[in-house]
């Protein structure tokens, strides 16, 4: 790319607000033919709303999109396609039931005699893919392929209508390492082709390792353009987390732990989390650390047997586990408040009642239904303990606030008298009272003996409640913080794999 080359793309004060909140405020983005321009920030950042203002998904509220020096004002993301800005998504967006060729040309088949020429489909497409480094046959089924092909195979596609810019939003989530080098293979090839192609990944490895120039987003707006090979990934970490490294906040320090509950010894899911050893105490607080994608979730989830570990072991209390499925985990007393708690957690149309016996009665079998009184009693007792603020046990738990609804969940697993408690992002999306109100509650009962592993993007929050954090870097654990290396600082310079700062 050169240094004077106008940007094929120029989004310009791009603002977008949606009822009380502030999406995207007067942002800026220039893409250059011939680059991979890496777009990165946390969660809510706004990278995403940017995309679909881009792209026709919504309309903006502000700003100007110009495409070769034009103008451009895409209602819909056909319309932009058709201007030359094409999209790929994580989850392919193609039809697995035809076959590659079809799903490449589709809307757009060569005909013979007003009839699809098949023949001539199969052979030209044939030769576009081999134009990625792909020998395929393109008259078998889309969906006998692999994930990584049916992704390049979607960037053919976006790239034969569009032609232009080409946005990949998380193309390498699911892939192992031998799809990613093949994928960055295809992308390497797109820019000596001269597009401009915008590369969205939580994995920075993968950003330092194929990226031009990054563009950081925080809370909607634009935090500062960077070329990788002039900054250091400790100052991407910091500008993602808007934490500056002198920050430093005063941890918990728990004493010593009590008695080993859980010990996980090469515990690994193939393409979600790398193996990791990990052993849990009674009475102590593991935090878990690192950039949103990082594996956190996934540690979360294996451990719960929500998304089963299919490698390593584990022992309970010295005894062999074995954890294949939530239910397992329920039984040997585990609980997990999931990430998401609108999809994965509360059951939005049942009653604040039915979400807090819901786990607890799940143990104990749906023939064996609690008590009415029993039921009663239960969530009353959580509704006041946890100071959960409602009209009424009948009231559906849709309607109650972000902080309401996580304190129904929390009291849910409770209600089962957990040994183990597994928070995944316990305090996301909630108002500051609620925030503090779950940040004393963790503490209370790590002081009642409960053991807890609290999967946290705050890291001050971390640091003020962790016995130790484990921190995570691409789907792997990379260190280990103790009493006095606990600190906002380590944790970024771990993130941002400054071997130095891990314990």
């Amino acid at each position: 790319m050169a240094v004077d080359t106008p940007p094929v793309l120029h989004a310009t004060g791009i603002s977008k607000f949606f009822p009380g909140v502030i999406a995207l405020d007067d942002v800026e983005l220039a893409l250059y033919p011939g680059e991979v321009h890496a777009l990165l920030g946390e969660n809510g950042a706004g990278k995403s709303t940017l995309i679909k203002c881009l792209t026709g998904a919504y309309s903006r509220d502000g700003g100007t999109i110009l495409l070769d020096g034009k103008p451009i004002d895409p209602r819909d993301p056909l319309s932009s396609q058709a201007a030359g800005i094409g999209t790929v998504y994580q989850e392919v967006n193609l039809l697995p039931n035809l076959s590659v060729a079809e799903n490449l040309y589709l809307g757009r088949q060569p005909r013979r005699f007003g009839m699809i020429d098949h023949r001539r489909m199969v052979r030209d497409a044939r030769a576009v893919l081999a134009e990625y480094g792909l020998d395929l046959d393109p008259a078998r089924l889309l969906s006998s392929y692999s994930i990584a092909i049916q992704q390049i195979v979607a960037i053919a596609r976006a790239v034969e209508l569009s032609g232009k810019v080409l946005i990949l939003d998380e193309p390498t989530a699911s892939l192992d390492r031998d799809e990613v080098q093949l994928m960055f293979s295809v992308i390497r090839r797109l820019k000596a082709r001269g597009l401009a192609v915008v590369f969205i990944t939580h994995f920075l490895d993968q950003v330092l390792e194929l990226c031009d120039r990054a563009t950081i987003l925080r809370n909607g707006c634009v935090v500062g353009t960077r070329r990788l090979e002039s900054v250091s990934q400790t100052e991407i970490v910091t500008m993602m987390l808007g934490r500056q490294l002198e920050a430093a906040t005063k941890h918990h320090d728990a004493g010593p732990p009590g008695k080993l509950l859980l010990s996980l010894r090469g515990f690994a899911r193939r393409g979600a989390i790398e193996p990791f050893n990990l052993d849990i105490h009674e009475g102590e607080v593991v935090g878990l650390a690192g950039l949103l994608g990082s594996g956190r979730s996934e540690t979360c989830n294996a451990i719960f047997g929500a998304q089963a570990a299919d490698r390593g072991t584990a022992e309970l209390r010295g005894a062999p586990l074995q954890i294949p499925n939530p239910r397992a985990a329920i039984r040997h007393r585990f609980a997990l408040c999931p990430e998401d708690r609108k999809t994965e957690g509360i059951v939005g149309d049942l009653s604040v009642r039915e979400n807090i016996i819901l786990s607890l009665q799940a143990r104990q079998g749906w023939f064996r239904p609690l008590p009415r009184a029993r039921i009663e009693e239960i969530a009353q007792g959580y509704v006041k303990a946890l100071d959960i603020r409602l009209a009424n046990l009948d009231t559906p738990i849709r309607l109650l606030s972000g902080g309401n609804q996580q304190k129904a969940l929390l009291a849910r697993w409770l209600a089962t008298e957990p040994d183990f408690l597994i928070l995944d992002e316990p305090t996301r999306g909630i108002d500051v009272g609620a925030h503090a109100e779950i940040i004393a509650l963790i503490e209370r009962l790590r002081a009642q003996g409960m053991a807890l592993l609290v999967a946290s993007s705050e890291m001050e929050e971390l640091v003020a409640y962790s016995s130790r954090i484990v921190v995570m870097r691409d789907r792997r654990q990379v260190g280990e913080l103790r009493g006095e290396a606990i600190s906002p600082t380590s944790i970024i310079r771990a993130i941002a794999a400054e071997e130095e700062a891990v314990a």
